[in-house]
């Protein structure tokens, strides 16, 4: 088995505590569907959101609508660039897989698929 990371990012259109909550359900969700990934095998889950996502911590909703009970969830603030994008939150996935890196997919939701356009859902 190998220890993979599964990358994604969202934009939410407004701090608010249910703008957020169905970004993590959207983006969590694609990213379960997309790489098949049962909650035993999850090591761990870091959020990180932009300094203008205050309202909450992202973790909480994960934590409500899907069966992570046991998985280690840390929520951080992204490292401000000038210029950056803005309300978004991103999420890194760590599982422990038989998959190989190439196979692994990667989300990129809303605005955040300028992030990375060779990739993006």
């Amino acid at each position: 088995m190998y220890s993979r990371g599964i990358r994604g990012a969202i934009t939410v259109d407004a701090d608010t505590p249910e703008k957020i909550e169905a970004a993590v359900v959207e983006l969590y969700s694609k990213i379960l569907e997309l790489n098949a990934v049962q909650s035993q095998n999850i090591s761990h889950i870091i959020f990180t959101m932009t300094k203008d996502l205050k309202s909450v911590y992202p973790a909480k909703f994960l934590r409500a609508n899907f069966d992570v009970g046991n998985v280690p969830l840390m929520c951080m603030q992204e490292l401000y660039i000038e210029g950056s994008l803005e309300k978004c939150l991103r999420i890194l996935v760590v599982v422990n897989t038989e998959k190989a890196q190439d196979e692994i997919k990667h989300v990129y939701l809303g605005g955040a698929k300028k992030l990375r356009p060779d990739i993006a859902q």
